[in-house]
Order: C-alpha cells, then structure tokens, then sequence
C-alpha cells in the first residue's frame, strides 16, 4: 500500500429485482477493472469498499485522516480482519475531505468512479462535514469529467423518514438530529449536482459476512451487513446498466426484493 502524506487539517413495496452485470464495456469511463477513489476510507463501510474493489482486480486510492487505520475488514476479510490492509494495487492519503486540496490530491489519480462513505461525530468532525465534505468531492469530480458515485448516507435520510424504525425515528429526533441535518443538506448536493449518482440508504449496519444478497425496501428497512452494501456501491459506479443511477434506494438483508451479484464467467466477459 503507497502512503501518501498532506498536511491534514486536522421490500415491502413493489420494485423490480435484478442480476448485477459485470460487462466489459465502459462505464462513464468506468471499466470492468476499474480505478475507484473512496472518501472516508478507515470506516468500516469504506474498508469493505476498498477490499472487494481490490479482490476484484480494482485500483483504489482512499482519502482518509487516518491511514494507519485503514484494516481488512471483519466481514470479507475472514481471517486476516483487523489487519493492516496493503496491497499495490490500493493507495492511501491522509487528509481532510473538508479541505479542497487535499480532496484535488486524489483525482490526481486516474479515477473512473467514486464512493462517498464518510463518518464519524459531530462532536469530531464538525455539523457540516458531510455536506461540505461531499461538495468538495462533486467540484474534484466535474474539473476531471468523472460523472459516476455511489453515496453512502442511511435510513431515514431525506425522504425516507418512514422507513426507519420508531426507535430510531426518536434518536434522528433527538441525539442524532445534528448529524441527520448534514446528511439531509448531503443528500440535497448529490442530487443537485448533475453527476451520475446513487445514494444509498442501508438500515441497520452490522459488520457480518456478506450474503451476497440485497433488498431493495419499500417499506421499514431491517439490517444489513456492510459487506452486502459495500458490493451495492461498487456496483453502482461500475456497472452500465445499474437501474438506480439517479436513485435513493434503501437496502437491507429483510424484506423487499432480492438484488442478486452474478459471478458467473459470463457476467466478467469471460464466456
């Protein structure tokens, strides 16, 4: 793994199921093996991101203020979890997405799609990290002409108040109103930025193995593993044919309609 340093300032419903293709033709200037830059790298969400993309033969450059926490993750990773996670195909710089020069380091990169995983306190990273974070990234992407991302917010983020569960519609309420401010105005910048995007709204995380299998809700979201939404993202900014660019889907492992990964040879261009 290359390191590099900056200065770091600091389904109910109805909906139609669908098999993930892995073609070989290009994706907004995305390929089957393709260079992926993920945001928020050492979240748990964003490790699962960056070790699929890698065992799929992905180039990945992370953003993160914290590389050395950069780890396989405990859902894919089996028994190498927790530790370091290095590979020369994965790049990692540390920096603040909130500061535009460091966000403008990763696109110095050759970079087909994005991810957008960012996390963390409000008490530690600020009442805007998200939004402003988040429009540092849209701007990188439009100078380089890179129009596909996935962005990772949660159930109950912008118009999907009614699929969370009551308890936690209580904490989005209360404790949690400042961080679901920020992810609302997030949300509101993805949409209006013109970009090829997928928000995605996963329910309750957990850091399980993947089921290779994802809901797509209608209704009140369940859990679902990081591994599971991780494989969603990675689609979204890869696959042509992904039928939720310009979409806010929420997913989870109960409930709605299967999302199912084809790993056939067919599916990767090889028969």
């Amino acid at each position: 793994m290359k390191f590099t340093a900056i200065a770091t300032t600091l389904l109910v419903g109805s909906a139609s199921a669908f098999v993930a293709n892995k073609s070989t033709s290009a994706v907004s200037s995305t390929a089957l093996n393709a260079n992926i830059a993920v945001f928020g790298a050492s979240g748990l969400t964003a490790q699962e991101c960056i070790y699929q993309a890698l065992k799929d033969g992905d180039t990945v450059v992370g953003l993160t203020r914290n590389p050395a926490n950069v780890l396989v993750p405990k859902g894919s990773g089996g028994s190498d979890a927790d530790k370091p996670l290095i590979d020369d195909n994965l790049t990692v710089i540390g920096g603040d997405v909130t500061n535009a020069a460091d966000v403008a380091k990763v696109f110095e990169n050759d970079i087909d799609g994005v991810i957008v995983a960012l996390g963390g306190k409000t008490s530690d990273v600020g009442d805007t990290m998200l939004t402003d974070g988040t429009n540092n990234i849209i701007s990188a992407m439009k100078s380089k002409g890179i129009k596909r991302m996935a962005v990772v917010t949660s159930i109950g983020a912008g118009d999907s108040k009614d699929q969370a569960p009551f308890a936690f519609k209580i904490l989005m309420m209360t404790v949690m109103k400042k961080i679901f401010n920020d992810k609302n105005n997030q949300e509101k910048a993805v949409e209006e930025s013109g970009l090829e995007y997928c928000i995605v709204r996963p329910g309750g995380l957990t850091v399980d193995k993947p089921t290779g299998v994802i809901n797509v809700i209608d209704g009140e979201a369940g859990s679902i593993p990081r591994a599971d939404v991780a494989q969603f993202c990675l689609e979204a900014v890869k696959d042509a044919e992904f039928p939720y660019i310009g979409k806010a889907p929420c997913i989870s492992s109960v409930g709605g309609t299967s999302w199912v990964k084809d790993r056939s040879a067919a599916a990767r261009g090889q028969a």
